[in-house]
């Protein structure tokens, strides 16, 4: 009999804190070593969904660890990291998926060589930024960007997140006044933030409002009807496209709480293609994904804004990335044989 397509890995209680190819070693016992390490090598592990390349990781209890029959894509790399727009203040940038927007704090330490195996977007953007600054002095028009040829570039300071295999637009602060002011605007929610999801069935146009907590029984982030309890989270969602068995829908946020729109397309039903944590109701059988979507298919495509230091009223858009958009066309070809 073939193996299977995923073989899935909880980590106990009793395995926290050991590394990921000590327990992939546990877990595989008739694999050697460097066959276990290939594994990783060859882009077959996810932890908790993504992509993971790091053998020395230290997995938590609960940490769900899959092993893939066939790689993912190849992580993005610094070229693959856009800039929209640039001056002293700020940045608009065009994020890949599968782009982590920050370090977390338990791996801010790690040797150099060990942060590249999966670089994040605050720490490859001063070197795109630095590259562009290069290239415009080079051609006599100068940076515009106050960094000063040849010298590093000030670290950017992010302001809002975007989960690592969700593509698109962002804004990052390159001042500390910047950053103030941007943080203040988010938390206001005086930011246009428009996101284009495929999700599973036939969603109409609604506002989804919910209170999110950290664990809503399972250890998942999620919706409670506990009274003054969680955070405050409005969602608007409308179909622009229906599929058979799917809609393309935009999603407008209200508020910005993390993983928001996976946490209310999910509770409706409607699960996004490509969702590894939200599509299992609580206390219930995952609901089974079909589509074929090789990460979670939802794009930031419109960000509007107000300049922060200028008052200028900014806005853009972006394309939805290749993978999604070939998610999207094989959706078309399957709903038309029907």
């Amino acid at each position: 009999m073939p193996p299977p397509a995923v073989r899935v890995f909880h980590v106990s209680d009793e395995q926290a804190q050991q590394t990921l190819v000590t327990l992939l070693r546990q877990w595989l016992p008739g694999e050697s070593w460097s066959q276990v390490r290939k594994l990783l090598t060859a882009r077959h592990i996810q932890v908790n969904g993504n992509l993971c390349l790091d053998e020395g990781r230290r997995l938590k209890a609960k940490d769900v660890v899959r092993i893939l029959d066939n790689s993912q894509a190849t992580p993005p790399k610094d070229a693959d990291v856009k800039i929209r727009y640039m001056d002293q203040h700020i940045v608009i940038v065009e994020k890949p998926a599968g782009m982590t927007t920050l370090r977390h704090a338990e791996e801010r330490d790690w040797p150099t060589r060990r942060k590249q195996v999966q670089p994040t977007l605050d720490e490859v953007l001063p070197k795109v930024i630095a590259l562009q600054d290069k290239s415009r002095h080079t051609k006599g028009k100068g940076t515009g960007t106050g960094t000063g040829t040849g010298k590093k570039p000030p670290r950017v300071r992010a302001v809002h997140r975007l989960d690592r295999e969700t593509s698109g637009l962002m804004v990052f602060a390159r001042t500390p006044e910047a950053e103030q002011k941007l943080v203040q605007m988010f938390r206001k929610h005086d930011m246009h933030r428009q996101y284009v999801a495929i999700v599973q069935g036939r969603l109409e146009a609604q506002t989804i409002t919910s209170n999110l907590v950290r664990d809503r029984g399972d250890g998942k982030r999620g919706s409670t009807t506990l009274k003054d309890v969680g955070q405050h989270a409005v969602t608007h969602v409308k179909p622009i496209e229906y599929l058979h068995g799917y809609t393309v829908v935009e999603c407008q946020l209200e508020t910005g709480r993390t993983h928001q729109i996976r946490i209310h397309l999910s509770e409706l039903g409607h699960v996004l293609c490509g969702e590894k944590v939200y599509h299992t109701p609580l206390f219930q059988k995952a609901i089974p994904d079909h589509s074929g979507a090789s990460r979670i298919a939802l794009h930031a495509a419109e960000l509007g804004l107000t300049h922060p230091i200028t008052g200028e009223p900014m806005h853009f858009k972006m394309q939805m990335p290749p993978d999604m958009a070939e998610l999207l066309k094989r959706l078309r070809a399957k709903s038309a044989t029907k």
